[in-house]
């Protein structure tokens, strides 16, 4: 009986966990991150002004995209705050998280959902939540829209403003 409790409280605590873990969650931030550490020699990665120095050039570039120039504007006043866990080796995903505690905005940066190329029976394998978000990315919203058809026929209605990455 007792064995049972303790494992149905492990199993437990295991699933909210999980739940949690979104995979698209602080995705930009981790892409900068990793880039900026792709960017800079090995010599450097433990050398908080060169850490911040790589920080400030890759914000500096021309092809960034808007959503990784949004997480450079949010990242620029914390640079030195940044530095000290990227010097310990701390891995992209665990910095982004440190960073979002002080600044909820980091994570919620998202990329676009991919939508061109699908057809109707693939918008239909999507979740609700996906599409939701599809149309949110679109700048649309969808009143009346109870169910899940409703929602693809949405996203379908509204493919003209798919390529849009602007704020």
């Amino acid at each position: 009986m007792r064995a049972s409790t303790i494992i149905s409280a492990a199993f437990l605590l295991v699933s909210s966990v999980n739940a949690g873990n979104d995979p698209r969650e602080c995705e930009v931030c981790m892409k900068v991150m990793q880039e900026v550490r792709d960017a800079m020699p090995k010599s450097d990665h433990k050398s908080k002004p060169a850490i911040e120095a790589a920080l400030g050039s890759h914000c500096a570039k021309d092809t960034l995209s808007a959503r990784e120039r949004k997480i450079c504007y949010y990242v620029d006043p914390i640079k030195r705050d940044i530095a000290q866990p990227f010097s310990l080796g701390m891995p992209v995903d665990r910095l982004c998280k440190r960073i979002n505690k002080d600044n909820p905005e980091i994570c919620s940066v998202k990329f676009p959902v991919k939508t061109e190329k699908l057809e109707k029976k693939d918008l239909s394998k999507l979740r609700v939540k996906q599409l939701k978000s599809i149309l949110l990315d679109r700048g649309v919203e969808c009143k009346g829209c109870m169910e899940k058809d409703e929602f693809v026929k949405r996203v379908q209605d509204t493919e003209h403003l798919a390529g849009l990455d602007e704020f």
